[in-house]
């Protein structure tokens, strides 16, 4: 069973808004962030308690409301949660890379 966003049913609809803050962090210099990152981002960190009743212009106020410092942090420290070479689960990925 997957685990689906309470607000999963607005993806479609906050389209152009999320294409919209993409093409600001292109502006910006950050051309490589992908609209499914973008995605995760909010329905892990912004989102990561959903209200129960949510309009359509909040979730688009909170995608056009986001900095490009508000979401590098986040991806920041979700690469320093990824197991190292040196980790034990990194030493069975290795392995199995390799043999």
């Amino acid at each position: 069973m997957t685990n689906v966003h309470p607000y999963q049913h607005f993806r479609e609809k906050v389209q152009p808004a999320l294409q919209c803050k993409l093409d600001e962090f292109s502006l910006l210099g950050y051309g490589d962030v992908k609209e499914e990152e973008l995605w995760l981002f909010l329905t892990k960190k912004k989102w990561k308690r959903p209200k129960e009743e949510v309009y359509l212009f909040e979730v688009v106020e909170d995608i056009l409301s986001l900095g490009v410092g508000e979401y590098m942090n986040f991806t920041t420290i979700e690469a320093f949660k990824q197991p190292t070479w040196f980790s034990e689960e990194g030493k069975k990925e290795l392995k199995e890379l390799l043999f």
